[in-house]
């Protein structure tokens, strides 16, 4: 537990230019919030930070006046974490912005897999930031923009005040469909409680899982959105609690089209570890490029404890999160979100491997 008290946890922002990353970057950098973030950032001058915000700058480093600071992506990634790391005077808290078009997945393995950034850092979330109005257009014209979606583990729709609400329903509808895991914010103006994509633990599997026991049960998620300060929409539909609130509040939305990632979710009984590993590592071999987020809780035969397994593309790292509880349900459950997903193959695989 003190290892991950010690290690500071890292957001991965992305998102295409245009949805309002600036804007949310800036309010980390100027609002008295009270904490010490550090940004980075891959193009100083996109940002556009306001001189009067700046303390100091030791040119690489500008320190902001309410206790955060801000850092150019000079070359490498890594080498830029550790400069930060350096530095007297701890931070609550780092954020990375991936440049508009970028694919998150690079910059979250580095987290992921870096052994030395690992034991002070770890990746918390990645958060994907989306505008309401362009989403449809960017899914038409860019793989990134759907990746950046399948990707995240919270996205922060935006600008959801200049689209009707039958439009809004289509573009959420639209984000379950490429990810029915990620977490919904909408908002206005960047307008999300910053404890809402700070530090929440959505990459770690286990916490996630934790706090969400339905956190892999596509079919059964709870779907409520959260708002931030900012949001300006009628609430008094969301009210209801359970899990399928979504179906019957807004009728059922077809999502956009055009999109070509999809979830596949797998579920089975306790698992023969003999079977699981090798099934799992040719899956990912064979299927790693098409494959952006994997993840899922095993049931080992005799095995008392819980197996969670995350992967980015072909990496997947997996370890015992705690003991199955008296009367828990003893059930494996994967879910794949990529391309070119052969479902069908993919289940009766899985469930070959079962004990």
């Amino acid at each position: 537990m003190s290892e991950t008290q010690n290690q500071i946890p890292v957001t991965v922002l992305t998102g295409y230019l245009g949805a309002g990353k600036t804007t949310l970057l800036n309010r980390i950098l100027s609002e008295s919030h009270g904490k010490r973030y550090a940004v980075i950032v891959n193009e100083f001058g996109e940002i556009g930070i306001d001189n009067d915000l700046i303390v100091e700058s030791d040119e690489e480093i500008y320190e902001m006046n309410n206790g955060c600071v801000c850092c150019t992506v000079r070359g490498d990634l890594i080498r830029t974490v550790e400069g930060l790391m350096r530095r007297p005077g701890r931070f609550d808290a780092i954020l990375v912005e991936t440049t508009g078009l970028a694919d998150p997945a690079p910059v979250a393995q580095t987290f992921f897999m870096d052994e030395d950034v690992r034991s002070k850092t770890r990746l918390d979330a990645v958060v994907a930031l989306v505008d309401a109005k362009h989403l449809p257009l960017r899914l038409k014209d860019s793989k990134e923009a759907e990746d950046q979606i399948a990707f995240a583990d919270a996205v922060v729709l935006n600008k959801s005040d200049l689209v009707s609400p039958e439009e809004l329903r289509e573009v959420e509808a639209t984000i379950r469909a490429i990810n029915p895991g990620a977490r919904i914010h909408r908002t206005t103006r960047a307008g999300v409680d910053l404890r809402e994509v700070l530090d929440r633990g959505a990459f770690d599997l286990k916490r996630a899982i934790d706090n969400d026991p339905h956190f892999l049960d596509a079919d059964e998620h709870d779907h409520d959105h959260v708002c931030g300060p900012d949001c300006d929409h009628d609430h008094h539909h969301h009210d209801h609690h359970g899990h399928n609130h979504d179906h019957h509040d807004h009728g059922a939305v077809s999502p956009i089209h055009d999109i070509t990632v999809r979830s596949v979710s797998l579920r089975g009984g306790e698992m023969d570890p003999k079977r699981f590993f090798p099934w799992i590592e040719k899956i990912s071999q064979m299927e790693g490029p098409n494959i952006l987020r994997l993840k899922g809780i095993i049931a080992f035969k005799e095995d008392p404890e819980r197996y969670v397994l995350q992967g980015v593309h072909m990496i997947m790292e997996g370890d015992h999160q705690r003991a199955w509880r008296e009367g828990e349900k003893r059930e494996s459950r994967l879910v794949f979100i990529g391309r070119e997903l052969d479902e069908e193959r993919l289940r009766k695989t899985f469930e070959a491997c079962q004990a």
